[in-house]
């Protein structure tokens, strides 16, 4: 355990995480490294840039807006990608990283490509809502295999490697397997979802919502979509939906739902949040009746930005 609670993956003996080549165990390793480093720096800056809870400052240099004025970028999401980008160039420096903040380099996913968030849930972060997350991954040829999502207040870290189930470090450093729930009727369901930051997208979100909400148990907006999937693989929801989503925001947390038993649909790793397309992660006994409830009222359909 470090020094400010955040727990490390446990490493080979005979692979140190800068050689782990392309084994998902070794890539997952170096993915809890750098996520939980740079979970330690967004938790630490957090007070000095904001002050207490529940005050902030728009003004200055300490936020920006991106696609619309509601859609906010603080210094220390850049800080936080940047010590992302630092440390993977040191573990491993021939690799390519697509940053939310920082973009990528061409369009190519050949090869290990790094998928990172460095603040998912930046709206709850510049609040002093408890829900943001660092969300690192690992992808082969577009597919992720390596995924860690860092609740920051929580001090918990959620972690998967393809085909090696997933997992959940709490702040104590307490390991527990991640299994979806085992609910069997979609009205007894409890979704997460979100809401994109363009009017003409949230207006069709909201009339989704309108349809779904009396055939459910309840919906949560959590805030943060990497959170949400992470969700979905303890059993605390039963399924998430969102349109609109980069691959930033759903890379890590799909894989994760993905290994404990949920049933997950992800656009292809070319698109970007423009595109509208919708991600879904249900757990595997409401998975055909939610897909059927989407056809049925066009929720399964993309949302393209106008």
């Amino acid at each position: 355990m470090c020094s400010d609670g955040c727990v490390h993956a446990p490493q080979s003996s005979d692979t140190a995480p800068g050689h782990v080549g392309t084994d998902p165990r070794r890539l997952l390793e170096v993915a809890v490294t750098v996520a939980e480093e740079a979970a330690a720096h967004v938790r630490a800056r957090r007070p000095e840039v904001f002050g207490i809870v529940g005050t902030r400052a728009e003004s200055g240099d300490s936020v920006a807006s991106k696609s619309t004025p509601t859609d906010p970028v603080t210094v220390v999401d850049t800080e936080s990608e940047q010590v992302i980008r630092d440390r993977l160039a040191e573990l491993r420096p021939e690799d390519a990283i697509l940053g939310e903040e920082g973009g990528g380099e061409g369009d190519s996913v050949a090869g290990v490509r790094w998928i990172v968030d460095p603040i998912d849930g930046t709206v709850n972060f510049l609040y002093g809502v408890p829900a943001y997350a660092v969300s690192v991954a690992a992808q082969i040829d577009g597919v992720s295999v390596a995924g860690v999502v860092v609740d920051v207040a929580a001090r918990s870290t959620y972690a998967a490697a393809r085909g090696g189930g997933a997992t959940l470090t709490d702040a104590d450093g307490r390991v527990s397997a991640l299994r979806c729930n085992p609910v069997t009727d979609v009205s007894m369901a409890l979704l997460a979802t979100g809401f994109g930051y363009g009017a003409a997208r949230r207006k069709v979100q909201g009339a989704l919502i309108a349809d779904i909400l009396p055939r459910v148990r309840d919906i949560r907006r959590i805030g943060s979509a990497a959170l949400d999937l992470c969700m979905v693989a303890a059993g605390r929801v039963d399924a998430h939906f969102e349109h609109g989503l980069s691959p930033w925001d759903w890379a890590a947390g799909s894989l994760i739902a993905t290994e404990a038993g949920a049933r997950v649909q992800i656009p292809s790793p070319h698109t970007s949040s423009v595109d509208g397309e919708v991600v879904v992660a249900a757990a595997p006994g409401i998975a055909d009746a939610l897909d059927a409830l989407f056809a049925e009222i066009g929720a399964d359909r993309a949302i393209p930005e106008e």
